[in-house]
């Protein structure tokens, strides 16, 4: 069985040669790209270890491809087409804190490719944000970066947290969300939650609940609590019954989906630049505002195209918008 940093070694697997321990690029690999959405991973691996996460055992230490190779596999997906650019990592703030580059310096490069395409940003640790703000707040000035920022603050207190093993707090948390909306106020703020982690009390779930009350993320991912193998979270006690973890669940998620709905009706007569990026039922086509909002179009328009639409109508999961 060979690990995801490994997979260019599948022709030794197969024809039965010896398998050298050895780690390589991902965009070092051939890649074959027939989509308007590219995703480019720019690093592999962890610096941190939460408790209830395998990913570090899973995918090793953290170790940032060079900024060469990632801009020439973002130039390669362009040339087929691509109008999305998406760049991931289990945690992309910590790119380059491994060898010593910089993350900023890695978008720049990539943002002033003089196709027209969007950038897409992947998930950041809070932990790693709060260590480079200035940094991380400068990669969305660049007008090809959507103004959109997946954040998981997983629990909204600081007991479970520190059980967690974030290494951020709650307070931390919430001065980060100030700050990257005071510098750009349309930006689109993504954010997860594990409800039941071991030892949530009712009283840790209404502080989680009182945070998302307070910062109002216009996305919030909610997963019930899952023992991982091998994890430090796996031999916790104090484990929330299902019955409740469900129920603390279905609340949040009623909450979320309000927070959601009201956070859109503020967008209805709007207008937006937006790419076209998929085909959506009975004909309909999916856009991305500049701060990643979908948006379903009933206009028939190709796939990969810019247009300006105005914001007519919403619902939980998108808006709906009309050509102008």
């Amino acid at each position: 069985m060979l690990p995801p940093d490994r997979i260019g070694q599948i022709y030794e697997v197969i024809v039965g040669k010896k398998v050298e321990e050895r780690r390589i690029s991902k965009t070092s690999l051939p890649r074959c790209f027939d989509d308007i959405r590219a995703p480019i991973s720019i690093a592999e691996g962890c610096i941190f270890s939460c408790s209830y996460c395998i990913t570090c055992k899973a995918r090793g230490k953290l170790v940032s491809y060079p900024k060469e190779e990632i801009v020439s596999t973002v130039r390669d997906a362009l040339r087929g087409g691509a109008k999305e650019i998406q760049l991931t990592s289990q945690d992309l703030a910590s790119y380059g804190v491994d060898k010593g580059w910089s993350l900023l310096e890695l978008v720049k490069d990539i943002a002033s490719l003089e196709d027209e395409f969007m950038i897409r940003l992947g998930m950041m640790n809070p932990a790693s944000v709060k260590k480079r703000i200035e940094e991380i707040v400068s990669l969305y000035t660049f007008d090809k970066v959507y103004k959109f920022l997946h954040l998981p603050v997983q629990s909204g207190d600081n007991e479970i947290l520190k059980k967690m093993k974030r290494g951020y707090t709650v307070e931390e948390f919430a001065e980060m969300v100030d700050i990257f909306r005071s510098e750009y106020p349309d930006i689109t703020l993504a954010t997860d939650i594990i409800v039941a982690f071991p030892g949530e009390s009712e009283e840790s779930f209404q502080k989680t609940v009182n945070l998302i009350k307070e910062i109002e993320p216009d996305v919030t991912n909610i997963t019930r609590f899952s023992p991982r193998p091998f994890t430090e979270a796996k031999r916790m006690k104090e484990r929330v019954p299902t019955d409740i973890a469900k129920e603390r669940s279905r609340y949040l998620s009623k909450l979320c989906e309000s927070i959601s709905l009201k956070i859109k009706k503020k967008y209805i007569g709007k207008k937006y630049r937006a790419l076209t990026i998929e085909r959506g039922k009975n004909s309909t086509i999916v856009a991305r505002t500049t701060n990643y909002k979908p948006v379903v179009l009933m206009e028939k328009i190709d796939i990969g195209r810019f247009v300006d639409v105005e914001i007519t109508g919403c619902n939980v999961t998108h808006l709906v918008g009309k050509l102008i």
